[in-house]
């Protein structure tokens, strides 16, 4: 079985994975994926992450994100109603099969941890319905109310985050040898382009294809072949975006698709462009 490893280190490509047109992004709203998370939460916690934005006067900027297989939960604020609900909140988004798009109207702030791929129901017991937001509820094992005011009674992101990290702490238990085979999965994954098949990572961890299955089912809940899937877009859309995918047919081979027409039909399918409109776009952002 892959082995996981407890990797602290996350280097700027590893924290832009997914969002689409960074550059753009970056010039009207504040984002950071770099806040710390205690040991006996990282085999169930990826990281922290913020985004403040102050668009008042000015039209709504659509957000756009190639989701992770995560779950994350949110503590918002801002002037506007998100998702449909009144702010602030928590916010629990389940797992997004499809892009994820939100509009930025007004001014807002959100503070948020992101879990491994089966990370919140590895760490609550719970495992959210797909393409879902709503308030956490009692799903997280921690009074939301409670939890509203303390993160956000610091006004320094940092400082919001490590009172989320510390609610989350004593959440933290010994994880099942299951879930830590799934997360050395979901490593190889991501870091291997040479994975294109399922069975490819059925045998890497070897197990068979239905075991496989059960094992995403049960913790990540959407299947093996959509992960995967998802990654390699996710390196086809980076690539893009680092100025590598002026040649688009190279691009797609070397991510597994047998021609570029297909990977021009799932690109669009997910990311709502063909990859040469992505790619123009990203030529346009300075």
């Amino acid at each position: 079985m892959a082995s996981w490893t407890n990797a602290t280190a996350l280097d700027r490509a590893a924290t832009l994975r997914g969002l689409l047109r960074p550059a753009e992004t970056a010039t009207r709203a504040g984002l950071r994926r770099d806040a710390p998370v205690s040991e006996p939460l990282r085999p169930f916690v990826e990281r922290y992450w913020s985004v403040r934005w102050d668009l008042t006067g000015q039209p709504p900027f659509r957000s756009e994100v190639l989701s992770h297989p995560s779950v994350n939960v949110s503590v918002e604020t801002g002037t506007e109603p998100r998702f449909g609900f009144a702010l602030p909140a928590v916010l629990l988004h389940g797992v997004v099969t499809r892009r994820f798009v939100v509009d930025l109207t007004g001014a807002g702030r959100v503070t948020a941890v992101k879990f491994r791929p089966g990370g919140f129901p590895a760490l609550t017991g719970a495992l959210p319905g797909r393409n879902t937001v709503e308030p956490v509820g009692d799903r997280l094992g921690l009074p939301a109310a409670r939890l509203l005011d303390d993160v956000l009674a610091p006004e320094d992101d940092d400082a919001r985050a490590a009172v989320l990290d510390a609610a989350l702490l004593p959440l933290a238990s010994e994880p099942a040898d299951a879930y830590l085979d799934l997360l050395g999965l979901i490593d190889a994954m991501i870091s291997d382009r040479e994975l294109v098949r399922v069975d490819q990572v059925a045998a890497l961890g070897g197990i068979s294809v239905r075991s496989l299955q059960r094992l995403f089912a049960g913790y990540v809940g959407v299947t093996p072949k959509a992960v995967l899937a998802r990654y390699r877009l996710q390196d086809a859309a980076a690539a893009i975006d680092a100025g590598n995918g002026d040649d688009l047919a190279a691009l797609a081979a070397s991510l597994g698709w047998f021609d570029q027409a297909h990977f021009s039909r799932d690109f669009r399918a997910v990311v709502g462009v063909p990859p040469s409109e992505y790619l123009r776009q990203a030529r346009r952002v300075p």
